[in-house]
């Protein structure tokens, strides 16, 4: 018999689903809470709804999680999760601890089809969109395993999300926006918007709609201020060119010095890391509320760049701070197990259309 997936609904859909049930409205809000909220996976321990809909609940649905392919433990405390989905794909989801926060890496996609040169989930082609159900799955299944449930106590582990895993978030919107909302819900996992941070290559049609709905905050994977080169690192460039992206930035709503866009800008070895080059990124964001966070590249196997030298990377710092753009280097997390920026990969194949289909649709922009 079919059950159906409760892990997948909004709560609107869980309204809803409850309803076409006969069950009364504020079960549902029993049922969010418990899942969201203590992160149960069982109707068996929601123990302020009764027996019988209980057992009802069990006949009809059920509460899933991803399941675990591989768990990878960094010698900094990083740890990386292999995933594996319903159909056999798989992604990665990272948990990055620091003294002040705890920051989870979601995937959006199996693979993607963006190809950026410097990053190695671009060397896997796009499989599929995820669910918003598998995206949560990932955030619930890293919660299950620091045992941070409830969600709302004091001295929680997860206190950051980043869509910064495999795959574009905005050529996934829809799912993505659902997922995020139920991050943020009050009566859930309860994440400020304030802690939740998009990264784009920069898919134009989507950014506005990002700060209207979500009001998340916007990170853009810039890594080059001239068209010719970014067109090489980031071949979406070629369609939203930097023009058009710096455009869409500027519109990016409630922008101020406390509501800052992320500029992600790897450094590359002779390629994007000289002195004219960071000139020449503090006159492309001209104007716009920012920060730029620089990006020592992270070595995988087969990759063509190498990481600019420390030397190089300092003096870049310092010539945007002079400017007076916050820009912190970013310190490489989780190098050892392949878990630090544009190192996530999985081994997913392509599957057939009429797989695809059944799962999510991909939109061409």
């Amino acid at each position: 018999m079919f059950k159906q997936d409760l892990i997948d609904f909004s709560f609107g859909e869980l309204q809803n689903f409850c309803k076409d049930k006969n069950l009364p409205k504020f079960r549902a809000s029993q049922i969010w809470r418990w899942m969201y909220c203590f992160g149960f996976k069982s109707f068996d321990e929601m123990n302020n709804i009764s027996k019988l809909t209980r057992e009802l609940l069990n006949d009809i649905s059920l509460i899933s999680r991803p399941q675990i392919s591989e768990m990878q433990i960094s010698k900094d405390g990083t740890i990386k999760w292999l995933i594996k989905l319903k159909d056999n794909s798989e992604v990665e989801t990272v948990y990055i601890p620091q003294d002040d926060r705890g920051t989870v890496c979601l995937s959006s996609q199996v693979g993607c089809t963006l190809n950026c040169s410097f990053c190695h989930t671009g060397t896997q082609a796009l499989v599929r969109n995820l669910t918003s159900g598998e995206i949560i799955g990932q955030l619930m299944i890293v919660m299950d395993h620091l045992n941070d449930w409830p969600s709302g106590k004091n001295n929680r582990k997860v206190t950051n999300i980043v869509m910064m895993g495999m795959g574009e978030p905005l050529l996934n919107y829809d799912e993505v926006c659902k997922a995020i909302k139920i991050m943020m819900s009050d009566d859930g996992i309860a994440i400020s918007r304030r802690r939740i941070t998009l990264s784009t290559s920069g898919i134009i049609p989507n950014i506005e709609k990002t700060g209207t709905e979500l009001g998340v905050n916007l990170a853009i994977s810039l890594h080059a201020v001239n068209d010719e080169l970014r067109n090489k690192l980031v071949p979406i460039n070629k369609k939203y060119n930097l023009e058009t992206l710096i455009k869409s930035c500027k519109n990016y709503p409630k922008l101020s010095n406390s509501r800052r866009i992320t500029w992600e800008y790897v450094m590359l070895k002779d390629v994007n890391d000289s002195s004219e080059d960071a000139i020449n990124l503090i006159k492309l964001i001209k104007g716009i509320p920012s920060k730029i966070n620089l990006i020592p590249f992270n070595p995988w196997p087969g990759s063509l760049f190498e990481t600019s030298t420390q030397k190089n990377i300092d003096n870049f710092a310092k010539i945007l701070m002079d400017a007076g753009f916050a820009s912190p280097i970013r310190k490489p997390r989780g190098q050892d197990i392949y878990a630090a920026c544009g190192q996530l990969k999985s081994n997913s194949e392509k599957i057939r259309k009429s797989q695809i289909n059944k799962l999510v649709p991909i939109h061409n922009f």
